[in-house]
């Protein structure tokens, strides 16, 4: 029987034998081989995500990387065997948001791992819409970080950042570094990472970013784009300090309903700051990240700092709680 990992309800998380997935028509079930958890995974665990954004009893898993295992009738675009990855937003396509292309604000929201079951499992069930191929050579491990790094390209998209320019970024997590990677692709004259853990430095310079800084001292210049991707109030805060006059902030972290960030309001008007934020990834986005992994230009292979099999879930989200040390992704190997 094939085994999945189940939050029944908040609190409670354990591994079970579950029925064997069969695809519809225009669905696939594929064979998860890599799955990231991230911090959003303990979220659901402890049972603190919006309501509106979840179904309880769950499969996680939202990153991940696999095999085709089975297509369902009308799927001639894939078949059993091919490495793929796949969008977890699953978008209605006839929406008013659908049609501009913002599937990410699709009006009825479904998603692998928090309203659909997740790829934390033997199996999962995809339409196969949100499946992207992948050639042979592409590691698998990288990527299974296609999910964090299509939230990071997409609102590094919306900063859109120019050669020559200062970027920096606020945050040492995995979508924070993730989006350091990806910011060096468009060569900027510098790309500083402001962190919380002295620890990341390493990590931050191996995925391409030239400082990583715990203290935000006097900038007379400022950044031209300065990306928050830690979900604090107090990162927040940050990127608007660290901004240029006529600079842009893109927001990507989620802080939680109850934070509130302040900031002098007559700074930003009088900096002219352009104050951008950025939920999840659209289509367009992942299929962009897609092409980047199969041109190899995501190499983000030292990101990925815990893995653990299936069976060492505890241990796995246990990883992930812990603030110690160098820490980037926890992945599973199934």
């Amino acid at each position: 029987m094939p085994r999945a990992l189940v939050i029944p309800a908040p609190g409670s998380l354990g591994l079970e034998e579950v029925d064997r997935l069969v695809p519809g028509p225009g669905e696939v079930v594929a064979r998860p081989l890599y799955v990231g958890i991230c911090g959003t995974d303990l979220e659901l665990l402890a049972g603190v995500v919006d309501p509106a954004y979840v179904r309880y009893p769950l499969i996680p898993g939202h990153e991940w990387s696999g095999v085709v295992e089975v297509t369902g009738p009308g799927v001639t675009a894939l078949s059993p065997g091919q490495h793929v990855i796949a969008e977890g937003i699953v978008p209605c396509r006839v929406c008013a948001s659908c049609v501009r292309g913002l599937t990410n604000l699709c009006e009825t929201y479904d998603e692998l791992g928090f309203t659909r079951a997740g790829a934390a499992a033997d199996q999962v069930l995809v339409p196969a819409q949100l499946v992207h191929p992948l050639d042979d050579s592409v590691n698998l491990v990288v990527a299974a970080l296609a999910e964090p790094a299509a939230v990071a390209w997409r609102g590094i998209g919306r900063g859109k950042p120019r050669p020559g320019e200062r970027v920096a970024v606020v945050g040492d997590g995995t979508v924070a570094l993730t989006a350091a990677h990806l910011l060096a692709l468009f060569s900027p004259a510098e790309l500083v990472v402001f962190g919380q853990r002295p620890a990341q430095a390493g990590l931050a310079i191996a995925l391409g970013a030239m400082a990583f800084e715990t203290e935000t001292g006097p900038d007379p210049m400022g950044f031209d784009l300065v990306v928050e991707a830690a979900g604090t109030a107090s990162a927040v805060e940050r990127a608007f300090g660290l901004a240029r006059r006529g600079g842009r902030v893109v927001l990507l972290g989620l802080a939680g309903h109850d934070v509130r960030a302040q900031f002098p309001v007559d700074d930003a008007v009088n900096n002219d700051l352009a104050i951008l934020a950025s939920f999840g990834y659209t289509s367009a986005a992942f299929g962009e990240v897609a092409a980047l992994l199969r041109t190899g230009q995501i190499r983000l292979g030292p990101l990925v700092t815990h893995r653990f099999a299936l069976e060492k879930y505890t241990d796995a989200y246990e990883a992930l709680r812990s603030g110690t040390g160098v820490r980037g992704k926890v992945m599973l190997e199934l």
